[in-house]
């Protein structure tokens, strides 16, 4: 595969030196089409890793054998469009000469990952090859891309969308998800279909309102570990579905969808012995997700449910055994984390991970989770005493997660969970932020967090038996424009918690050349540390260059070692130290 990549990269420089060699105007002009035709991106992200006096040698426990520092995930994409309608596109890949850290060990050499055929027009959409796509929320059906967290459950297969009117349209598809370079054994189905009402029947008092059916099947021939295990009635197909409605009043707007994931094994934890299948017992999901919200000019008001019994869904079942899937991959499904997305580095030390899976026999048993958020915009008129002559932002936002009220036969592994009964507390989490303008070149930022954690979630382990872990946290932020696209950044952070590694504080520094160079500073210390050794400042210092679509950024330090989370979706990293270049471009 490597000399089909290097072939390709050869064909389009003789192209190029062809067109250069001869200058005839029709050359020159097909030439140029075949540019203005092309699209495409460049990202490269490596990092050296160094032995650190305080954190340690440098080692990877994925490949305890390949003394490798330096690391490179780099990512090609091209996208070609001709004949008006068409569309075809490759991404090769490299990591080279192994993936960063804590990535999927299938992540190994240079090779062409992904490559796809689209035809489009006003009522058809046709692919094959790859693909990503998502149905509803997500709660049956997500295939997508995340690279700083390393995962791409792409669908190979084919998808076909038609749109026969404006207000209906219907999605079929069939692939096998992406693991590594290579795919699943397994294979999904699905149908997606929505129409929109309010425009279909001419309702009249609503801006929108719209419905949509799901339906997900997932075939796996598959051989259970027990060897006098009776496959008579096994499921191989798992059938799941989904309806859902959102209806937007104007001010008012409300949402919900209901999923029903097919009957499918489960597992008995590592806690107890090898993992194995609980012999003749299949168990089905559910999940429910309710939206409600008010907005107007200056206030915004939105709250969310979620309930998941069971809805942990993989393409491969060896994937859904408790503890063999550290790096979260072959995810059919999308069950995120619904908290506020934090972007400080003290904030993101206790992160909340959904917990929809279904373990009976894990210590007490887990059914699943159920819980929400609710989120407060409110901006303070200017000319009040509070809005002063800029106005004022207001924000809050409260979640609160548990695991399902439940109760465990794990004699006779069965189970039983109330619908919307709260069970132990996961999480809480309260947070309010005040931005506010003070001035024509001075503006901060003041964010207050405090949350409650079970240790098990964020520390790994049995939930519910731990104990939690109580933080407050409070960041105040300034930045002063200086003039000429200048400006200059200071943050300040503190955490308190007389739990785990008790109290860190942290600062950062940045500072705006211009609007393409940019530096920064900062440093992350956990000073309340029992342990004076592990009393650790994670530093790091760095910059960034921008220059169109182009961006060149460059960073050394240390890493704090803990879950990595993007858009509620979560990887642990370890601790490291290293050097880091990260390149981009588009074109």
């Amino acid at each position: 595969m490597k000399k089909s990549l290097l072939l390709l990269f050869l064909s389009i420089s003789i192209v190029g030196i062809s067109q250069e060699e001869n200058s005839t105007e029709d050359n020159q002009s097909t030439f140029k089409q075949f540019l203005d035709n092309l699209s495409g991106s460049v990202e490269v992200n490596s990092q050296w890793y160094t032995n650190d006096k305080k954190l340690g040698e440098f080692s990877d426990p994925n490949f305890p054998l390949e003394d490798e520092p330096f690391r490179a995930n780099s990512y090609i994409k091209l996208d070609y469009n001709f004949l008006k309608n068409f569309t075809v596109g490759i991404q090769a890949e490299s990591f080279e000469p192994l993936p960063l850290l804590n990535y999927y060990t299938g992540y190994k050499g240079t090779d062409l990952a992904m490559y796809y055929a689209n035809f489009k027009n006003d009522k058809l959409d046709i692919t094959a090859g790859h693909f990503y796509e998502q149905f509803g929320s997500g709660l049956l059906l997500r295939a997508f891309e995340e690279r700083q967290l390393g995962l791409n459950n792409a669908l190979r297969g084919g998808k076909i969308n038609y749109r026969p009117t404006d207000y209906l349209d219907f999605t079929a598809l069939y692939g096998q998800p992406r693991i590594g370079f290579e795919t699943s054994e397994s294979e999904i189905f699905g149908f997606d279909t929505n129409i929109d009402l309010a425009n279909s029947l001419n309702i009249e008092g609503v801006s929108s309102f719209n419905f949509g059916f799901s339906y997900v099947g997932k075939n796996e021939d598959f051989i259970p570990q027990n060897a006098n295990f009776d496959q008579t009635d096994f499921p191989n197909m798992i059938n799941s579905y989904s309806a859902r409605f959102d209806v937007d009043f104007g001010k008012f707007y409300t949402s919900a969808e209901y999923s029903i994931k097919g009957k499918d094994v489960t597992y008995t934890p590592a806690s107890v012995g090898v993992p194995q299948i609980i012999e003749g017992e299949y168990f089905d999901g559910n999940a429910l997700l309710v939206t409600l919200g008010y907005s107007k000019k200056g206030l915004g008001i939105t709250g969310t449910l979620r309930r998941t019994e069971n809805m942990g869904s993989f393409a491969e079942r060896a994937f859904s055994v408790p503890g063999n899937n550290n790096f979260n991959m072959l995810n059919v499904n999308y069950v995120p984390a619904l908290t506020k997305q934090q972007d400080y580095t003290l904030a993101n030390i206790y992160l909340y991970q959904a917990q929809p899976f279904l373990y009976i026999q894990n210590f007490a048993g887990q059914a699943g989770e159920i819980g929400g958020q609710f989120d407060l915009f409110y901006k303070i008129n200017k000319g009040t005493p509070l809005g002063g002559k800029y106005g004022t932002k207001v924000s809050a936002n409260f979640s609160y997660w548990s695991l399902l009220d439940a109760t465990f036969d794990q004699n006779n592994s069965t189970y039983d969970a109330e619908f919307l009964k709260f069970g132990s507390r996961l999480n809480r989490d309260f947070n309010v932020e005040v931005r506010k303008k003070m001035s024509k070149n001075w503006s901060g930022i003041f964010t207050y967090i405090n949350t409650i954690i079970d240790k098990g979630v964020t520390l790994g382990g049995p939930l519910g038996v731990q104990g939690d872990i109580k933080s407050n946290i409070l960041v105040g932020e300034a930045t002063k424009k200086i003039g000429k696209g200048k400006s200059m950044r200071f943050e300040l952070q503190h955490l308190w918690t007389k739990d785990d590694n008790k109290n860190w504080a942290g600062a950062t520094l940045e500072y705006s050349a211009s609007k393409s160079l940019s530096f920064y500073v900062n440093d992350s210390y956990n000073y309340g540390n029992d342990v004076k050794d592990d009393q650790v400042h994670f530093y790091n210092i760095g910059g960034s260059y921008t220059k169109g679509a182009s961006r060149v950024a460059l960073n050394y330090g240390r890493q704090r070692g803990g879950l990595i989370c993007v858009g509620g979706v979560c990887r642990f990293v370890p601790e490291n130290t290293g050097l880091t270049i990260n390149l981009s471009t588009s074109f």
